[in-house]
């Protein structure tokens, strides 16, 4: 728990700084291997960064519209049907946001009162329950315990009450690399609707997927389209995380109270990002084979590495992280020392899982990876935690 800051309204006390900017700051100062912070190593496709650049010689450099520019809203309404056979009006059903991170904030914000509450599966991304606590609602959280992740429907079920307003769901899953999969999608839509809430579901990773499965979006079930709002972006498909582009796509009444938030956050964002990443969704289906077969082999390769060095390996099926359990190589379990010591011991950074939890004691023992890097940055980062675990 954060120590308490003075001036920092209630509901945000406890929250504190990131464990993203924290790790990756004592990366930098340690001249670590950051396997931390999940951002990839190499820059995306050609044809999207010369988008970028045309963009930017073409004077596309000043305020884009509150909604997002005509061509992204476009390229993404026919991405959904592409990949889903989801059809969605780009002018009333289509919002482009400044990524993901301001997708989750403008929704949450727009949507939930002071006593909401909000169900959503942890471990989970930490940005959920500050986005929740900015809007006095309070989270509540079904957990999700390796090996395989599995989502009980019945505690799911449970953690409803009469102040529930959304479910909160993030498929592929961030930090467990778990793919939901279409029977628990299926039953999590059945849940919705019998208790009349809406669905927000983070799909960031929707094209980071291993081993031949697929993504169930819930949008696409009976009865889930004018409950849904999906939110996505670009900076994970197409290597450009910080450009900053997402979006949100649902029934027209929704988008339209989320654009009510969101033109008080950023208000626009990456006005010349915008049409080069409509460029990057219009990709031909080799691209996205192909970056999800790069993804797959990294995966493997660390995943082969932590293994021979000691950890407990829970495989993942998809997204930029494999979790580990520590206990093989640290008894006391303390994965927040753990993460804390590495860069000092042997220079690697990782994540500790417990910043995942509403209960760390939940994930103490655990800790993140990120193998979204070069093969051989990965190499390395395995030899410096095996020279350390020898």
């Amino acid at each position: 728990m954060s120590a308490r800051l003075p001036y920092l309204s209630a509901k945000l006390q406890g929250l504190g700084t990131t464990i993203f900017g924290e790790m990756s700051a004592l990366a930098v100062a340690t001249n670590s291997v950051n396997l931390g912070q999940g951002f990839p190593d190499t820059d995306g496709p050609r044809e999207v960064l010369d988008a970028a650049i045309a963009a930017i010689n073409g004077g596309q450099n000043q305020y884009p519209p509150l909604i997002g520019v005509p061509a992204l809203r476009e390229a993404i309404a026919e991405h959904q049907q592409r990949f889903y056979g989801l059809a969605f009006d780009p002018a009333t059903e289509v919002l482009s946001t400044a990524g993901a991170s301001e997708a989750l904030a403008s929704v949450l914000i727009a949507l939930l009162d002071t006593g909401d509450e909000v169900v959503t599966f942890e471990p989970m991304y930490d940005m959920y329950a500050a986005c929740a606590a900015m809007s006095g609602a309070t989270v509540k959280p079904v957990t999700l315990r390796p090996p395989n992740y599995h989502a009980d429907i019945d505690e799911v079920r449970a953690a409803i009450t009469p102040r529930t307003k959304l479910i909160l769901l993030n498929t592929p899953h961030n930090p467990t690399g778990k793919v939901f999969t279409g029977e628990e999608i299926q039953a999590i839509a059945d849940v919705a609707i019998e208790h009349d809430l809406i669905v927000v579901t983070d799909e960031v990773y929707e094209h980071l997927i291993f081993d031949r499965l697929q993504h169930v979006p819930i949008a696409g079930l009976p009865g889930m389209r004018e409950r849904t709002l999906t939110i996505s972006s670009g900076g994970k498909t197409f290597n450009t995380t910080g450009w900053k582009v997402g979006w949100v796509v649902g029934p027209a009444p929704l988008v339209a109270a989320v654009r009510t938030a969101k033109q008080y956050l950023t208000y626009v964002h990456s006005g010349p990002f915008q049409p080069a990443i409509a460029v990057g969704l219009r990709l031909p289906d080799s691209y996205y084979d192909e970056i999800a077969a790069d993804l797959q082999a990294k995966r493997d390769r660390l995943c082969a590495g932590l293994v021979e060095t000691g950890f407990e390996v829970f495989r993942p099926s998809g997204t930029y992280f494999v979790t580990v359990d520590i206990r093989p190589l640290r008894a006391d379990g303390d994965g927040y020392a753990f993460c804390r010591e590495l860069p000092h011991s042997c220079g690697v950074v990782a994540i500790p899982n417990e910043v995942f939890y509403t209960d760390p004691r939940r994930g103490r023992h655990l800790v993140r990876f990120a193998f979204c890097k070069r093969f051989e940055v990965l190499d390395e980062a395995v030899s410096r935690l095996k020279a350390l675990a020898s």
